[in-house]
């Protein structure tokens, strides 16, 4: 028990002298209160020392990405799509009817010259009639002959009566009678019937004779279109003759040509970009399957615009070389022009209604700058006025930024690697 109370004792003297030591400091709040009444301690205080959240500080300037403005070639280009067709084609149908295919000389993909036999159809029945020519030209020809003896022999005939019609005309009713120069005038006119006749004959055989060349010759032109030619150098796109089919002149073509192998690009433009085209601009075409880019170029802007798509047609021709088919879709660029100007990103133009303006950091004070467009390419438009080559522009425009704002700019670079650190 004694033990206790001595601790309780110790203790209270020990925090009876923190506190007096406390009370008395001379600058605790009980001295400023002696202070108050005109007590004056004997020990002056020192003045408080502020904190560190207490102290002012100067408030940096916003920091701003900006870009340099660097000279660069731009490329206008325009994306089109479509479909590969053939610059000319040539349906090659048969050019006569009836006949059936016998043999066929062609495929696909083939490459062929003008008047390559394709097919052949069966001509038998046309040899046929051409014999039967034959045998009718002969005859003709015998009959021709024939009219032509006859005339000989009638010309005599001829000559002989009116000879004797003559001498008897002239001996008169004294030395012959009458009947008997009768007789030798109708014998002279006898033969002149017959030289008529025969001069006829002959005419009706030659007739005949032309009649039978016509006619070789309409069937020499049926022989030769059972061979089924191609009319132009090219490439065979579509072979629908199969043999045994029997041939017509209309319906489906035996056969398709790509004029000399030369495709197109056909794609349908929308109506505000197809002025923006023109014959001879380059183009690059991908199709599917085909890892090199195709070379092409427009050959063909259409004068039409289709009342319903609103669009317009353009063929772009693709190099000789190129392995698109006919039918495929492809895709690609036609550069519409190039210029070598001053580039900064997209964002950080400034828009209005036909106007665009930019902000330029000058001595890390913003200006504004009103500045003339170009080319759009990628991320970056193209400054054609208003901006000079190594100026620092800021990279995406803000609204809070006005002209006069003092800023503290960080190259762009230089931003995206505090990007990558951070993350």
């Amino acid at each position: 028990m004694r033990r206790t109370l001595t601790l309780l004792v110790l203790a209270i003297l020990v925090v009876g002298g923190l506190w007096a030591g406390r009370l008395f400091a001379p600058c605790s709040p009980p001295m400023a209160l002696f202070a108050k009444f005109g007590v004056k301690p004997d020990v002056a205080c020192p003045a408080p020392v502020a904190t560190a959240a207490e102290a002012p500080r100067e408030v940096e300037p916003p920091a701003v990405t900006v870009a340099a403005a660097l000279r660069r070639r731009f490329v206008d280009r325009l994306f089109v799509s479509g479909t590969v067709v053939a610059r000319e084609e040539a349906q090659v149908a048969a050019r006569i009817d009836g006949l059936t295919i016998v043999e066929l000389d062609a495929e696909d993909g083939d490459h062929v010259a003008q008047g390559q036999v394709l097919a052949r159809l069966d001509r038998s029945q046309l040899e046929a009639l051409l014999a039967e020519n034959d045998a009718a030209t002969t005859r003709s020809d015998a009959a021709i002959d024939q009219a032509r003896s006859l005339i000989d022999q009638s010309k005599a005939q001829v000559g002989f009566a009116s000879a004797d019609f003559e001498r008897a005309r002239k001996l008169g009713g004294q030395v012959m009678s009458v009947s008997s120069i009768e007789q030798r005038e109708t014998a002279m006119k006898t033969a002149q019937a017959q030289l008529d006749a025969a001069t006829n004959a002959l005419a009706v055989a030659e007739a005949d004779r032309k009649s039978r060349d016509a006619e070789r010759k309409e069937l020499q032109v049926r022989i030769d279109r059972a061979e089924v030619r191609s009319p132009v150098d090219g490439v065979i796109s579509r072979r629908s003759a199969k043999l045994g089919a029997t041939a017509s002149a209309i319906g489906e073509p035996l056969f398709r040509v790509v004029v000399d192998g030369a495709v197109d690009l056909e794609a349908d433009v929308p109506e505000q970009f197809i002025a923006r085209l023109a014959v001879g601009m380059p183009a690059e075409i991908h199709a599917p399957g085909i890892d090199a880019a195709i070379a092409g170029k427009v050959r063909l802007v259409s004068e039409e615009i289709d009342k319903a798509s609103r669009t317009g047609k353009v063929r772009i021709a693709l190099a000789p070389a190129s392995a698109a088919r006919v039918g495929a879709f492809a895709s690609g660029q036609v550069t519409i022009a190039t210029s070598d100007g001053l580039g900064v990103p997209s964002t950080a133009v400034q828009r209005d209604a036909d106007s665009a303006r930019l902000l330029v950091v000058k001595n890390n004070l913003i200006e504004g700058r009103k500045v003339t467009l170009g080319i759009s390419e990628g991320d970056e438009v193209e400054i054609r006025s208003g901006l000079g080559e190594g100026e620092s522009v800021v990279a995406r425009s803000a609204a809070f930024l006005r002209p006069g704002d003092r800023v503290r700019p960080m190259a762009m670079t230089a931003a995206l690697n505090d990007k990558g650190d951070a993350k």
